[in-house]
């Protein structure tokens, strides 16, 4: 389903959106080439980095803070204009100086203290910025109340730095959408290459992280929204078990799929983000169980079926396991699976689809009275009475199919739901992980970006991984760089069973460790930027 796995401008700003340029003092880490799109060398730290220069004093949250809102408002708002970010919350660095204030008292809340991150916006938080799913009909959703992840973010002291762009709706408006497109927030970029698909409705936190535009990021996933941004953006991604992380007061589609996770450029910081944003009864200390070793003797499917065509990826993919087979884990091939339910993906549609209408229903209807849409249906006609803003680029064919479902006690959608999940859990994941002793499965993380076209609407290539089933199936995935083609960033994915959160990450962590692949965004303007493709197709002249 092309609309999960994969610029206007408006006569209006969103509230906090337009923020001044910071005046905290910061010349000593702004590079003489100011106005380059490449990043201040602090800003390309990581996230666990961050967290100890703010713990030894070397750096403040303060001035860490103002250099992000700078950063912003340069190359996301204007040079590359990434359009990655929605908003910039206009208390951030009022919460920045109180980091700074309990760090110099001794009293820091946590590893995270101090640490900026931006949201994905269909998640509510207590400041006072909007929750937009991207969409005009949410421009005045102020909640004042904070997510529960948000909550956990809080209360080790990150700083909300504000919210990112993202697939309008959660890319669950359109079959014909495009990724990274929302009304409010324009087209998101890929910073790597600016004219390639930002992928997956958390395309603008995929695109912030990989840009230094926060040290971390948040984003949700239905199927692939956190793996295929993080894939195509060249930064670790990480999707927990469902109910991991509390869904509550994000903007849902799917209850039975739906749920947010760290986006950073590190496993560590992903791990650090997880420690915080996790309030399910298996949650554990993620960082504490990170380990190089953890490869050491482990079984690893590799999902051959899912590996695509395309040689580019199965040369890294080989590289990536091969890694893997160093660190002293041993290789299990598994050429073939399918899943074992007839009519798979119209089911996996009907899911979302009813799930959708009812989910989405009980939210709006809960939203301030400044929201003026309370139904879906309500919110279909007001898509058609702002056309102009709202249809511009393409329908709402899946808002209109919701629509007309009924309830949640339709025997259609129970039968849907059940077998589905059954095809990815016990006949799926489950399976191929008994069947062959594995301790986890790995795969390409998807295919290499292609072009945003806003004519066709998303189209991808040939699609490499595997990553439908445990999102499905509501299972851990993490993905974690493997290399570039051409530029083009490219992830190496590892899934597991329902609660294996703790070494899903772990594994990853040994492999970036063995691998250290991720790459530094280049912001060119097209691959022609690329001296072997320019050369390749520039016109021969005497």
């Amino acid at each position: 389903m092309r609309c999960l796995l994969a610029t206007l401008a408006l006569g209006f700003a969103l509230t906090a959106c337009s923020a001044p340029e910071p005046t905290a003092s910061i010349p000593d880490v702004v590079p003489d080439t100011e106005r380059s799109p490449e990043a201040p060398s602090v800003l390309k730290l990581s996230l666990p980095e961050l967290s100890a220069a703010l713990a030894d004093g070397t750096r403040t949250s303060e001035e860490l803070t103002a250099l992000y809102i700078l950063r912003i408002n340069r190359i996301d708002r204007k040079g590359p204009a990434l359009q990655a970010v929605l908003a910039i919350n206009p208390d951030a660095l009022d919460q920045a100086k109180a980091s700074d204030v309990r760090r110099a008292a001794g009293e820091p809340l946590g590893p995270l203290d101090g640490i900026p991150i931006l949201l994905k916006d269909n998640i509510e938080t207590r400041d006072p910025i909007p929750t937009t799913a991207g969409a005009l009909a949410l421009k005045d959703n102020i909640t004042g109340r904070d997510s529960p992840l948000v909550a956990g973010l809080r209360a080790q002291g990150a700083v909300i730095l504000g919210k990112t762009n993202l697939s309008q709706w959660a890319n669950f408006r359109s079959n014909e959408s495009n990724s990274g497109w929302s009304a409010l927030g324009g087209q998101v970029r890929n910073p790597h290459m600016l004219d390639r698909n930002p992928c997956g409705s958390s395309s603008g936190s995929g695109a912030a992280a990989a840009a230094s535009l926060a040290a971390g990021t948040v984003g949700t996933e239905t199927n692939g929204s956190i793996i295929c941004p993080s894939n195509v953006n060249g930064i670790v991604g990480f999707k927990p078990t469902v109910g991991l992380v509390s869904a509550e007061y994000i903007i849902p589609i799917s209850p039975s799929q739906d749920t947010a996770g760290p986006m950073t450029k590190t496993v560590r910081g992903a791990a650090m983000m997880l420690d915080a944003m996790a309030t399910g009864a298996a949650k554990t200390e993620y960082t504490a169980a990170l380990s190089r070793d953890s490869l050491q003797g482990k079984r690893i499917g590799v999902l051959r079926f899912a590996d695509g065509s395309n040689d580019d990826i199965k040369t890294l993919f080989n590289e990536a396991i091969a890694a893997m087979d160093a660190q002293g884990a041993e290789l299990v091939e598994i050429e073939a699976f399918s899943p074992s339910v007839d009519d798979f993906w119209s089911k996996a549609l009907l899911v979302l689809q009813y799930e959708f209408k009812d989910s989405l229903n009980a939210y709006l209807a809960a939203t301030p009275e400044t929201v003026k849409t309370r139904s879906l249906a309500e919110l279909i006609a007001f898509n058609l009475a702002n056309a102009d803003i709202e249809l511009a680029l393409y329908d709402q064919d899946l808002f209109d199919a919701s629509e007309s479902l009924g309830p949640l006690t339709d025997e259609d959608y129970i039968t849907a739901r059940d077998d589905i999940q059954s095809a990815t859990r016990e006949n799926g994941i489950d399976k191929l992980l008994a069947e062959n002793n594995l301790d986890m499965l790995v795969s390409p993380s998807g295919p290499i970006s292609p072009r945003v076209d806003h004519i066709n609407g998303d189209v991808w290539p040939d699609w490499a991984g595997a990553g439908w089933m445990a999102a499905i199936a509501g299972y851990p995935h993490i993905t974690v760089p493997m290399g570039d083609v051409h530029g083009i960033p490219v992830g190496l994915s590892i899934m597991g069973a329902e609660g294996d959160d703790a070494a899903i990450l772990s594994y990853g962590y040994a492999y970036e460790q063995a691998s250290l692949k991720r790459v530094e965004p280049q912001y060119l303007n097209s691959a022609e930027d690329r001296p072997e493709i320019a050369a390749a197709t520039m016109p021969k002249r005497d």
